[in-house]
């Protein structure tokens, strides 16, 4: 049999030989290390694994401690089970059904085209309100979500600017085109003298060089729309707890190491990542509009004039505020009031009028979408109870249960729910002990250059796997790094969490990336040479935020008391 021909049938089968190899490779682990630490890292590596390949699809491979843990004799199933829905858990759920409630009714494309409104359609600035909206709206919305939402009004903004994008790649191959989107005005003189006759073909003055060159400024330009909306979206996902999974993660697996630690909670993170995203955001606008395009080029008058008229249009098709727009407006911010002012730290927040350490921002969130269930669509009179000529249609709440099961992603929540999982195995077996002792001599390295570095190697190991599965591999490792070495741990855990979401360079680093991948106009090239710089701002940005407000919000400059008792029980393990 030929080379190619047995390749091409192993990797037919590559996955089923995964799952079976894997096990046996490692099966040494079980008996070269301490026995509970030498099980643990044996279910760790093979998560990993499955994770990393997606042998198994990543929800069924988040359920494998359930069975794993408890017939290895780590942990009983009674420990396990529970960490499947936590309070973070609840707290990401209340998200996503807010979320859903915001799409069912349209407020997000709302939000779209008004921002898309304000900005103007320069394609620098339409650039930047694609990536203010996209980042906006994924601070809530799941990233998916906002990329799915946003590439057709970007499409359709395109086509009025630059007109069909088959046919302007064609006129980028064509040595003799007349370009179909920017058509030369006739005179006057021209008008009267064709008046009453078959008005002619108009055709452009230009040579078939330049023409040729403006369509392919043109495909530049769509591409740069194409490729800021992801990106725009992985960057916002990290404003908000609820913005991504990694940074649910952190705050649960905190819970898990660290339970005295209190300094993270929705009020506190947003008002460290907010500042990150816009500081990120605008360093990335600026490099994807001079890529793209330019940031000072303008487009033609005719052009501009299509663009706003498409926008001023798509916006008036909504009409006005409706009723239960309005309402989902106003539990959306009462519900971010809420998570802020909880317990922000640097004032009192009212989670003091309750009993202390009873109200968590998942106990908000639940209360906030709870409402959504029961409270009226449709804009509630006290006339229809005396008219009998009242149409009796049936009440509609704001969300219904069925719509918010269809939009909630439950292989994230298992996947979550096995994050925890892992991270409670590695605790209670000494298994983070073992690995952060023998993580010793990167103690030389300086707490600054080692901010960069987790940030660079986590940015990486993401662009080939999930961003979940990677932090929840590697967070364990790198509170107990932190430990070993006497550094605050959120001095290498926060950055580590955000930098999991920094996936630029590949279709397959995010779902957002392979969206727009999907469209057929952009090239791994094309992400590849953009997502490199991407990455390496994103690095500068989080370097820079932790060694400078991430110092005076977190007090990283000492080693906390709440790491103290986690830390001697780590020695003892150790000893």
């Amino acid at each position: 049999m030929k080379i190619s021909v047995l390749s091409k049938k192993l990797w037919c089968v590559h996955k089923q030989l995964i799952l079976v190899l894997t096990p046996l490779v490692f099966l040494p682990l079980l008996f070269t290390l301490p026995e509970k630490e030498g099980k643990c890292l044996y279910v760790v590596v093979l998560m990993a694994m499955f994770w990393c390949t997606e042998a198994l699809p990543l929800a069924v491979t988040a359920m494998l401690p359930v069975c794993l843990f408890p017939t290895l004799g780590i942990l009983p199933a009674k420990k396990i089970c529970p960490q499947y829905f936590i309070e973070t858990n609840f707290l990401f759920l209340s998200g996503l059904v807010l979320a859903s409630s915001i799409e069912e009714w349209g407020l997000h494309r709302r939000i779209a085209l008004k921002v898309l409104s304000i900005v103007g359609v320069k394609p620098a600035w339409l650039i930047l309100g694609m990536m203010l909206t996209s980042s906006f709206l994924s601070m809530w919305l799941s990233n998916t979500a906002t990329t799915a939402m946003m590439l057709p009004i970007a499409n359709a903004i395109l086509e009025s600017l630059f007109g069909d994008l088959e046919t302007l790649k064609q006129k980028c191959k064509s040595s003799s085109v007349k370009l179909h989107s920017l058509p030369s005005m006739p005179s006057e003189k021209q008008i009267m003298a064709t008046e009453g006759t078959d008005t002619p073909e108009l055709t452009d003055p230009r040579t078939a060089e330049e023409s040729r060159a403006e369509a392919q400024y043109q495909l530049k330009v769509w591409k740069g729309f194409l490729i800021c909306i992801p990106y725009a979206a992985s960057i916002g996902g990290t404003a908000t707890l609820t913005g991504t999974a990694p940074n649910l993660i952190l705050i649960g697996q905190l819970k898990s190491y660290f339970p005295d630690c209190d300094l993270i909670n929705f009020g506190s993170w947003f008002a460290f990542a907010f500042p990150l995203m816009l500081l990120f955001l605008f360093l990335g606008w600026l490099w994807i509009a001079f890529l793209y395009g330019g940031l000072n080029t303008r487009l033609r008058t005719q052009a501009e004039a299509r663009a706003k008229a498409l926008i001023k249009e798509d916006y008036r098709k909504l009409g006005p505020i409706n009723f239960a727009e309005g309402a989902i407006s106003f539990f959306f911010v009462l519900f971010a009031i809420l998570l802020f002012t909880r317990d922000p730290k640097f004032v009192t927040g009212w989670s003091v009028f309750f009993k202390k350490g009873y109200v968590s921002d998942a106990v908000t969130g639940v209360i906030i979408v709870s409402i959504l269930f029961f409270f009226p669509s449709q804009k509630p009179s006290l006339r229809w109870w005396s008219d009998p000529q009242a149409l009796n249609t049936p009440y509609v709440p704001l969300l219904s249960w069925k719509k918010a099961q269809e939009s909630v992603p439950w292989n994230i929540i298992m996947l979550l729910g096995g994050g925890f999982a892992m991270a409670k195995a590695c605790e209670e077996s000494g298994l983070a002990s073992w690995m952060g002792g023998h993580l010793q001599p990167l103690a030389q390295v300086p707490p600054a250059a080692a901010v960069m570095l987790i940030t660079a190697f986590l940015a990486c190991f993401t662009e080939f796997a999930s961003n979940t599965a990677t932090i929840i591999i590697f967070l364990p490792v790198i509170a107990e790094l932190a430990i070993n070495v006497s550094v605050n741990p959120l001095y290498f855990m926060i950055p580590a969490t955000v930098g999991c979401s920094y996936a630029f360079m590949l279709p397959v680093s995010t779902p957002p990336n392979s969206i727009a991948f999907a469209s057929g106009h952009l090239m791994v090239k094309d992400m590849v040479k953009t997502g490199v710089v991407m990455n390496i701002l994103g690095i500068l940005s989080v370097t820079l935020a932790m060694n400078t407000w991430g110092i005076a919000m977190f007090n990283l400059n000492t080693y906390p008391e709440w790491a103290v008792p986690f830390n001697k029980s780590a020695l003892v393990t150790n000893a």
